[in-house]
């Protein structure tokens, strides 16, 4: 389980994020909601590492990674889906997903059913560069990547953006059967409020890098959500 307590992250004098704490269970959606700009981003850098935190802190299954390097935030068990997706576009389908294999051990080191059950596209087009996929394919691939790493926690970062129904669609389902394996805490960071609440299981409303709102299913109301997150 993650745990971040009390967390303050600076961009040199610029605070970008105000006392966040969440936590995010195995086999429960975490959606993080709110405009451009207040501070999702930054939120999900502090988490795999790329960004140290000021004060507070971050503990998965009860121990601190505040002060670990991303590469061991990876290896314990932390996966990333960048905005934007950030694949390697000279590299095939297949040399993509294997990327994934950095964090693991050797003998872990195998590119899991579930990716292909869940995106069967991808095997079709192992052979493929992945800068000669579609957008949606791309999403596709860089979600498949964070599977190979086997994660206990996988952060999203705005998945369906730029994305056409069909892929969303596909991505809403994988993200359904991920959580409910049991074993994967995941964090959605989201603008689109229909695909966060078909799939949250809490959620929260940034703004200006604070928590404003914050709800669980059973008190769930999508029209309050989308006032606070107009507000």
């Amino acid at each position: 389980m993650l745990e971040i307590k009390d967390i303050n992250l600076f961009y040199g004098a610029a605070q970008a994020l105000r006392g966040i704490s969440l936590t995010a269970e195995p086999g429960k959606v975490t959606c993080v909601l709110g405009r451009n700009g207040v501070g999702k981003t930054s939120l999900l850098r502090a988490l795999v590492g790329q960004q140290a935190i000021a004060s507070g802190s971050i503990c998965l299954d009860g121990a601190s990674i505040s002060s670990l390097k991303p590469y061991e935030r990876a290896r314990r068990g932390i996966s990333l889906v960048p905005q934007g997706r950030e694949i390697f576009p000279l590299l095939t389908v297949e040399e993509n997903l294997k990327t994934g294999y950095a964090p693991l051990r050797r003998r872990d080191r195998s590119i899991p059913d579930d990716v292909f059950s869940l995106f069967p596209v991808l095997k079709s087009m192992l052979p493929r560069r992945g800068g000669d996929l579609s957008g949606g394919q791309q999403q596709q691939l860089a979600i498949g990547r964070a599977l190979v790493m086997r994660p206990k926690l996988l952060l999203l970062d705005e998945p369906t953006e730029g994305i056409q129904p069909s892929i969303i669609k596909d991505i809403g389902r994988a993200i359904s059967y991920l959580r409910n394996l049991g074993n994967i805490a995941i964090v959605l960071v989201e603008q689109y409020l229909d695909f966060a609440c078909e799939l949250g299981d809490d959620f929260i409303v940034m703004d200006r890098g604070a928590v404003k709102y914050r709800c669980d299913r059973a008190a769930l109301d999508p029209t309050e959500i989308g006032r606070q997150m107009a507000l």
